[in-house]
C-alpha cells in the first residue's frame, strides 16, 4: 500500500497553498497561523496602573488587526462541528430503547467497570456491527467491531480488544431494566448537548469590566447583532432550554436570545438583557450569570484604531474563551478575534484570512460552530477534566455498591439482577431453555429503554434533535457511483496523471484511465490498459513522476525483489500495445533486494530519493544518484538514457534489527546530513533508527497483549519532524527533537497527544487538515491537530488501496481506495479535492452476475450562496 506520493509535495513548495495545504508540509505552522499564538495579556486602569494579566492563544487569521482587506475575498475554511454528539453519544443512538447487553466487574486495580454491546446496523446502511462501550473512572471507551455470521464474539474477546484482560472479579449480565437509565446518567458526564454563552456589549473606550457590564442599553448595531445570532423570546413560561435563567419570576430579566442550531439549544446572557441596577456599580447579577460561563462573546463599538479588548480586562476565573466581534458599518462586515486560554486544546475551525465576514449568514454559520467547539474543548482542560473523572468515578462506584447485593444470590433467584452469563457465551443469543422467559423481559427492556428515550428528548437533553435523526438529514458527505464492474482484485495502486495504475491479484497490472466527472453516469467506462501480465504479481507500488520512476515490490518470499522503471519507457510501450512480462523486466531488478517484504520512501524528498527495503530482519539504505539539471538537459539532448534505471540507484549501507518490521517511515531530518532517520514498527513499539549510524532509539512502548500495526506518518513543523503513529484503535503523534550531534533526541512533551479510533483501522491517510481511517466498512474523517471526529461515512467492505497529491493540479489532493461489491468510485472535495477511486467484489447475498447496480446520488454539504460547495465521494452497499 503506498502513501501520499512524495513528489507532490515538492510540488506544492512552489505554489501558494491554502490553510489546509499549508498543513500537509507544516502541521505546527498550521497549528500557530491558523490557531493562533499564546501571548502574555495585559490590562491597565486609566492611570496606566497594571490590573491583571494572563496568558492566551489569540486566534486572528494570519492578518494583524490593522491590515488591510479587501471584503468578501478571503478564504474559506472548512466549519464542522467538531465531535458531534449524534457520532459520539452512542448510549442514546445505538443502545437506548433496543436490545442489548450491559456487564459489570472489577479490573485487576479492583475498580469496578461497565460493559455495554450491542448489535446493531451502521448509521441505517445494513451494515451489522457490534458496538461497545466501557464506562470506566477515567472515561469512557467506544469501539466498532466487525459483525460475521460464522464467527461469535465473547465479553473476553471484547474487553481485550479495549486492552483489558485481567479482572479482580469477572464480568457478569445486568439483567434488570433501570440500568439504562444510570448508564444514560454516565453517558450525560461528557459534557451538555445545550449551550449557554455570554454576550457583553462594550462601547467604544471602554477598558474595565464594570464599565462594559454597567451598559444599559446597547446600540443599533448590537441589536442588529443580536437579531442575527437567535430570536428574542420572552422567559416567563419559557418551557425550551433555560440556561440557567428563571422562567417563572422574571428575576433575570424579561427576555433573551435563544437559538436551536444543528440539534443544539443555545441560550445566551445578554448583558443589556439582564437585571440593571443603579445602585450596583458592578453590576453583580450580571457577572453572575456572564462570569459563569464557559464562552463568551465581547461585542465592541468603534474602529480598528480604537483601543482593543483584552480578556484580562474581564475578572472571571471560570471564563476561558471570549469571542471579541466588531461590526464595519462602511462594508456591512463583521470582524471576529478569538482568545482562549492558554490550556484549552486547539479547535476549529481556523479563522478564514482576513477574519472577516461580509456574508452574514456564513458569519453566524462560523461563529456559533467556533462557540461550540470551544466549549467542548475547555472540558478538556485538566481543570474540567479532572472534576468530570472524579465525578464518572463517583458514579460508577456509587452503582457497583447498588449492585453489590445481588452478585452473590442464587442465579436463578427472581430478584437476581446478575446471572452466571458471561466470557463464553455468544452475545445475541439468549439460553433456549429459558427463551420465553428472556423474551418477555427483552420487551420490558426495550419499553423501559424507549420511555426512558422519549423523557429525554421532552426534557430538552437528547444528545440530538429530530432534525439530525431523521431520514432527511443530510450528510456532509455522500456516495455517488464512478466506476463500476471492475472484475479483478485490487492488491495495490498509485495514481499516473490523470490515470491510475493497478496491481491485481491474477491479472497483473492495469492502467485505468479517470472517467470524466461530467459522464459519471455512464454505464460504459473505459476499459483498462494492461502494462504488465500475470506473471508480474505486484505487491506494493510507488508512481513518482517529477523522477519519471515507478517502483514496485514483485513477488513473494524468498522470490522477490525491488523493480525500478522509467514512466516514459512504460508510456512508449502502451502506445505501441507492449504488455510487458516478468522476464522482459529482468533488467529492472534491484539485484541486492532479493527477499524483501516490505519498502518504504521517503515522502518529502528533495533532490535525492531514499529508499529502505526491508528483508527479513534487515534493513537495506538505496539511494538515487541526484544528477544536476544542466546534466539531465545535456543528455537528453545527446541521447535517451537507458531503458532501465537500475544504474542510477546505489546501495547506502545495511541495519540490523531484532526482528522484521511490519511498518516503515523515512523521516528527514532538519539538515539531511548524517540525520535522516527510519521509524520502525515490530513486536511491541516503534523504534527510531539513524540512518548514518544505525543505531536505534525507543519512541514509543505499546502496552498491550495484541497489537496491530497500522502506519507511521512522518508530519514536519518548522523543519523538525514529527510521526504519526498509528496501532489497534489509537493514534499518537510524536514530535522527534532536534538532535544532538548524531544523537536523536526523542522527548514527550507539550505537542504530543493521542486519540482513539471507533473502529480499528486497516490504512490512515493524511489528508490535511484531516486524518482518515479506512476501517472494514467505514470512512473515520478527524481533524489532525486535535483528533477530535468530525464525520463517519459508511462505505461497506471497504479497503484502500493509494493515496497521494497531484503534481497536475497542486490544489487537487486524490486519493484511492476499492470497495466490495465490485465498483469504481471518484470523491470529490471542492475546493480541495480528495479522488477516491473505490474497488469491489460481490456481496455473499449477490453473485458477479447479478450484483445490483448502486444508486448514484449525489449529496452536497449545505453552503451559503457564493462559497465552494465541498463536496466527497464514496461508496455504499446498499444490498441485492
Amino acid at each position: 500500500m503506498s502513501s501520499a506520493d512524495p513528489a507532490s509535495a515538492k510540488l506544492l513548495s512552489f505554489t501558494q497553498r491554502s490553510a489546509s495545504e499549508d498543513l500537509g508540509c507544516r502541521r505546527g505552522e498550521f497549528s500557530r497561523k491558523h490557531y493562533g499564538s499564546v501571548e502574555l495579556l495585559i490590562s491597565s486602569d486609566a492611570d496606566g496602573a497594571i490590573q491583571r494579566a494572563g496568558r492566551f492563544r489569540v486566534e486572528n487569521g494570519s492578518s494583524d488587526e490593522i491590515t488591510d482587506y479587501t471584503p468578501g475575498t478571503w478564504r474559506r475554511t472548512d466549519v464542522h462541528l467538531e465531535n458531534p454528539e449524534y457520532h459520539t453519544r452512542w448510549f442514546f443512538k445505538y443502545f437506548l430503547g433496543k436490545v442489548h447487553q450491559n456487564y459489570v466487574g472489577t479490573d485487576a486495580e479492583k475498580n469496578p467497570f461497565y460493559l455495554s454491546v450491542v448489535l446493531s446496523d451502521q448509521n441505517n446502511q445494513r451494515v451489522p456491527q457490534y458496538r461497545a462501550i466501557l464506562w470506566r473512572k477515567a472515561g469512557t471507551l467506544k469501539i466498532s467491531l466487525p459483525y460475521s455470521p460464522t464467527k461469535t464474539l465473547s465479553v473476553k474477546s471484547i474487553l481485550s480488544a479495549m486492552n483489558l484482560d485481567r479482572f479482580e472479579k469477572a464480568p457478569r449480565e445486568i439483567l434488570n431494566p433501570e440500568i439504562q437509565k444510570d448508564l444514560l446518567v454516565l453517558e450525560e458526564q461528557e459534557g451538555s448537548v445545550n449551550f449557554k454563552f455570554g454576550v457583553l456589549y462594550a462601547k467604544d473606550g471602554q477598558l474595565t469590566d464594570d464599565e462594559m457590564f454597567s451598559n444599559e442599553t446597547g446600540s443599533e448595531n448590537f441589536n442588529k447583532f443580536l437579531n442575527l445570532l437567535g430570536d428574542t423570546i420572552s422567559l416567563q413560561g419559557w418551557a425550551g432550554y433555560r440556561g440557567g435563567l428563571d422562567t417563572k419570576n422574571d428575576t433575570t430579566g424579561i427576555h433573551s436570545i435563544y437559538t436551536v442550531y444543528q440539534g443544539h439549544e443555545l441560550m445566551f446572557h445578554v448583558s443589556t438583557m439582564l437585571p440593571y441596577s443603579k445602585e450596583n456599580k458592578q453590576q453583580v447579577e450580571r457577572k453572575r450569570h456572564i462570569g459563569n460561563d464557559i464562552v463568551t462573546i465581547v461585542f465592541q463599538e468603534g474602529d480598528d484604531a480604537s483601543p482593543s479588548f483584552k480578556p484580562s480586562m474581564i475578572r472571571s476565573h471560570f471564563t476561558h474563551i471570549f469571542a471579541l466581534v466588531r461590526y464595519n458599518s462602511q462594508n456591512d462586515s463583521y470582524r471576529l478575534k478569538i482568545f482562549s486560554e492558554e490550556s484549552v486544546p486547539l479547535f476549529g475551525p481556523p479563522l478564514p484570512s482576513p477574519p472577516v465576514f461580509t456574508d452574514h449568514q456564513e458569519f453566524r454559520d462560523f461563529l456559533l460552530v467556533k462557540l461550540i467547539n470551544g466549549e467542548k474543548a475547555t472540558l478538556e482542560t485538566p481543570t474540567f477534566a479532572q472534576k468530570r473523572q472524579r465525578t464518572l468515578d463517583m458514579l460508577i462506584r456509587s452503582l457497583y455498591q447498588d449492585l453489590m447485593p445481588d452478585l452473590y444470590k442464587v442465579p436463578f433467584s427472581p430478584q437476581n439482577m446478575l446471572n452466571r452469563r458471561s466470557f463464553s457465551d455468544v452475545l445475541p443469543e439468549s439460553p433456549k431453555s429459558a427463551r420465553k422467559k428472556e423474551e418477555a423481559r427483552q420487551a420490558e427492556f426495550v419499553r423501559i429503554g424507549q420511555a426512558l428515550k422519549l423523557k429525554t428528548i421532552v426534557r430538552g437533553d437528547a444528545p440530538t434533535s429530530l432534525v439530525t435523526t431523521g431520514l432527511y438529514r443530510k450528510e456532509p458527505w455522500e456516495p455517488q457511483s464512478f466506476y463500476s464492474s471492475f472484475p479483478h482484485e485490487v492488491v495495490c495502486s498509485d495514481s499516473w496523471g490523470q490515470s491510475v495504475l493497478i496491481a491485481t491479484d491474477t491479472a497483473g497490472v492495469m492502467l485505468l484511465d479517470s472517467q470524466d466527472p461530467t459522464a459519471l453516469n455512464s454505464d460504459t467506462p473505459p476499459p483498462p490498459v494492461q502494462v504488465f501480465d500475470r506473471t508480474m504479481v505486484v505487491k506494493q507500488m510507488h508512481v513518482i513522476e517529477p523522477q519519471d520512476l515507478l517502483i514496485t515490490r514483485a513477488d513473494k518470499g524468498k522470490d522477490a525483489r525491488l523493480y525500478v522503471f522509467r514512466l516514459s519507457s512504460l508510456s512508449r510501450g502502451l502506445d505501441g500495445q507492449l504488455v510487458r512480462t516478468k522476464y522482459d523486466s529482468r533488467e529492472n531488478k534491484l539485484e541486492k533486494t532479493k527477499g524483501c517484504h516490505l519498502y518504504s520512501i521517503n515522502t518529502h524528498h528533495g533532490a535525492e530519493l531514499r529508499i529502505v527495503a526491508a528483508i527479513r530482519n534487515k534493513l537495506l539504505l538505496i539511494t538515487r544518484k541526484p544528477l544536476p539539471t544542466e546534466c539531465l538537459s545535456a543528455v537528453a539532448m545527446v541521447t535517451a538514457p537507458p531503458e532501465s534505471p537500475v544504474e542510477e540507484f546505489q546501495y547506502i549501507r545495511e541495519i540490523c534489527l531484532c526482528d522484521p518490521p511490519v511498518v516503515m517511515a523515512l523521516v528527514d531530518g532538519p539538515t539531511g546530513e548524517n540525520d535522516n532517520m527510519i521509524c520502525v514498527a515490530y513486536k511491541h513499539q516503534f523504534d527510531l533508527i539513524n540512518e548514518s549510524t544505525g543505531e536505534a532509539y525507543r519512541l514509543h512502548h505499546v502496552d498491550a497483549n495484541r497489537v496491530n500495526f497500522v502506519a507511521a506518518i512522518d508530519v514536519y513543523e518548522d523543519g523538525e519532524a514529527g510521526l504519526l503513529l498509528c496501532y489497534n484503535y489509537i493514534c499518537y503523534y510524536k514530535k522527534v527533537c532536534p538532535f544532538n550531534g548524531v544523537t536523536t533526541m526523542i522527548q514527550s512533551g507539550s505537542s504530543d497527544f493521542h486519540f482513539s479510533w471507533n473502529q480499528m483501522p486497516n490504512s490512515i491517510v493524511c489528508a490535511f487538515p484531516y486524518i482518515l481511517a479506512f476501517t472494514t466498512d467505514s470512512i473515520e474523517i478527524r481533524l489532525v491537530v486535535n483528533g477530535n471526529l468530525v464525520y463517519t461515512a459508511v462505505v461497506p467492505e471497504l479497503q484502500l488501496i493509494a493515496s497521494r497529491l497531484p503534481t497536475v493540479a497542486p490544489e487537487t489532493p486524490v486519493l484511492k481506495a476499492p470497495l466490495r461489491p465490485p465498483q469504481l468510485m471518484r470523491c470529490l472535495s471542492s475546493p480541495r479535492h480528495w479522488e477516491m477511486i473505490l474497488l469491489g467484489y460481490p456481496t455473499a447475498a449477490s453473485s458477479p452476475s447479478t450484483c445490483p447496480k448502486k444508486p448514484k446520488v449525489r449529496l452536497r454539504r449545505s453552503t451559503s450562496s457564493g462559497s465552494p460547495c465541498a463536496t466527497w465521494w464514496a461508496a455504499a452497499s446498499r444490498g441485492p
